[in-house]
């Protein structure tokens, strides 16, 4: 009977330690401090070493005593505890308790350009913030932007250009390419593209290039045909690849392509 209790208390013992470590690995990281922060330092018992400071371009911030202090990319914590280190290595202090505050976030931003409900500077709260939660902080992508983003930045001392296909990481289930973002890129979104559609229609103008729209729904967004149009008589005009614009041949279910002009003459009879 003990043996059997034993046996239970340590299953629980284990599923609780592989609970915890699992959960650890959710965790985000915490927020590393970086060039252009402004952060608060106090030293406990010690308010004559209290300093509101900027870390620097090459990240280190100047502290009462000690001097030059490296702090950029470490998280706060480390932080905290590379201060109090040379507080006691310089015996300054026996036992330093150092507490550093976050004033502003300079130093680890990304920017989100173009087509978005905010567009701006955003900070990153923590170290592995991606893609899609960017876009989701600057407001989402508007209703005149499109589908593929932009995003540019550098990796490993390079530069780095990716085009992302934002519906396609969920309705592809190619989540790999929500990638994590880092302080400095950039995310451009660029305005949808359009089609313009002029002559026999109820509604011409202007409309989006909806992902793998045909000619014929796109005469259907714009209303269909007038009374007096005609299929028979519609004309496409499209740049070629020296970027001249020409008729191209004429198929219903053909897709759209940016910037095509759909043109709907009147019937003869």
């Amino acid at each position: 009977m003990n043996a059997r209790r034993l046996r239970a208390q340590l299953w629980l013992i284990a599923g609780a330690f592989l609970a915890l470590c699992s959960h650890a690995q959710d965790r985000q990281p915490e927020y590393q401090l970086g060039a252009g922060d402004t952060i608060r330092v106090t030293v406990f018992q010690n308010p004559d070493l209290t300093v509101e400071t900027r870390v620097t371009e090459n990240g280190t911030i100047s502290y009462p005593l000690v001097g030059s202090v490296r702090v950029g990319g470490l998280t706060i914590p480390v932080a905290e505890q590379a201060i109090a280190k040379a507080l006691k290595d310089g015996n300054f202090i026996q036992e330093p308790q150092v507490n550093i505050s976050l004033l502003q976030n300079r130093g680890n931003q990304v920017s989100v350009l173009g087509m978005v409900t905010r567009p701006g500077r955003f900070p990153l709260e923590t170290a592995n913030t991606r893609l899609s939660e960017m876009l989701a902080i600057a407001g989402g992508i508007a209703p005149t932007g499109a589908d593929i983003v932009i995003l540019t930045g550098i990796r490993d001392g390079k530069p780095l250009r990716r085009e992302i296909d934002v519906p396609g990481m969920f309705l592809d289930d190619q989540l790999q390419h929500d990638i994590v973002v880092v302080g400095g890129d950039v995310i451009y979104v660029h305005r949808q593209p359009m089609y313009y559609i002029y002559g026999e229609v109820q509604r011409p103008g202007s409309f989006r290039v909806e992902r793998g729209m045909t000619i014929r729904q796109a005469l259907a967004q714009a209303g269909g045909l007038s009374v007096r149009g005609t299929e028979r008589s519609m004309a496409v005009y499209r740049r070629d690849s020296a970027g001249r614009i020409e008729a191209a041949g004429l198929d219903l279910n053909d897709p759209v392509r940016p910037d095509d002009v759909l043109y709907v003459q009147k019937s003869l009879f």
